[in-house]
């Protein structure tokens, strides 16, 4: 249903030659905020790029987390921010497309309030359940976990950072296509989610990768599937939507991306410096390879009109998942 749309980076030595990490803003620190709590997926993903954005841009960058209401809190920090290129924010894209469809109101406006930067990452969800419960209920695979929610209506607890979150949308939109129907337990960020799943507290989570791959790895969590159509690199044994046709999920396909955004009005040229900055960070290797191993792929846009122009072309793609979701947040 929803397909992946790359913008492909230009050469990173050609972006190399044109960055000589003159500051913005007068050299004064820059705001990275992420709208979760610490320890999560979103989290680490700006961690390691702050790490090696300061060489490029020549600004010290700084991480603010500010989690709440699946990430909106820590948007609308960024909408409201000065305009001088001090604060940017990394923004998923259930925030830009998909928020605007879940509630009748909302604190800022995506397409009026931010300006889009670039584009950093985009990657599959990733289905797991807690080793021991899957053991006790029978848990062996995805389909047998589906027959088990449809036969106990609103007993396999799900856990999801915030309504209306990348998380929440693609376990709503599964339930509605197979016709399960599961307890949701809302959490404010990943970490805390994932803590829950490890001790058992809560029996589910279908999120994106980095922070769960270390306890599949441990045996903590067990993997069952993949949001998009066929298995990912990070975990090739997991079989993707295609393979459950028979649960009415042949032709679904979920990826999720996350995109640099700075406050509406933030002067041109300093959009076109981080947007070279950040493009300077995410062509190096090593960047690309951090993020590999936790199911994560870098995808830089060719221009912040670009990232623009993808936020317009698959907002009503996510209307429509909202929509096939049944979710409402207000």
């Amino acid at each position: 249903m929803l397909r992946r749309h790359v913008l492909l980076a230009a050469p990173a030595l050609l972006i190399g030659k044109a960055i000589h990490a003159q500051p913005i803003a007068g050299g004064r620190p820059v705001r990275l905020i992420v709208p979760f709590a610490p320890g999560g997926a979103f989290d680490l993903v700006g961690r390691i790029l702050a790490e090696r954005l300061p060489a490029a841009l020549g600004n010290h960058v700084v991480v603010e987390n500010r989690a709440g209401a699946g990430g909106l809190i820590g948007v609308d920090a960024v909408a409201k921010a000065d305009k001088d290129g001090t604060t940017i924010g990394l923004v998923g894209v259930a925030a830009l497309c998909a928020a605007p469809f879940l509630y009748s109101r909302m604190p800022f406006d995506p397409v009026r309030d931010l300006a889009p930067v670039t584009q950093i990452t985009d990657g599959a969800m990733l289905c797991v359940v807690n080793a021991d419960n899957a053991r006790r209920n029978g848990w062996t695979d995805f389909r047998a976990l589906i027959a088990w929610a449809k036969a106990h209506p609103d007993t396999l607890r799900m856990g999801y950072s915030g309504p209306g979150s990348t998380a929440h949308l693609n376990i709503m939109t599964v339930g509605r296509l197979t016709g399960a129907s599961f307890l949701r337990v809302p959490y404010r960020g990943g970490s805390t989610t994932i803590n829950d799943l490890v001790a058992g507290h809560i029996d589910m989570m279908f999120d994106v990768m980095p922070a769960l791959i270390p306890h599949v790895q441990a045996g903590a969590l067990v993997p069952l599937a993949v949001s998009t159509p066929e298995p990912v690199a990070a975990v090739p044994s997991v079989p993707g939507m295609a393979s459950f046709a028979d649960l009415g999920l042949g032709q679904y396909s979920f990826d999720t991306w996350n995109a640099i955004m700075a406050p509406a009005g933030t002067p041109g040229p300093i959009v076109a410096r981080l947007f070279q900055a950040i493009r300077q960070v995410a062509t190096q290797p090593d960047f690309a390879e951090r993020l590999k191993p936790l199911g994560y792929g870098v995808v830089t846009s060719e221009s912040p009109a670009a990232l623009a122009a993808k936020i317009a072309r698959e907002t009503p793609v996510w209307k429509q998942l909202v929509e096939t979701s049944g979710a409402r947040l207000d």
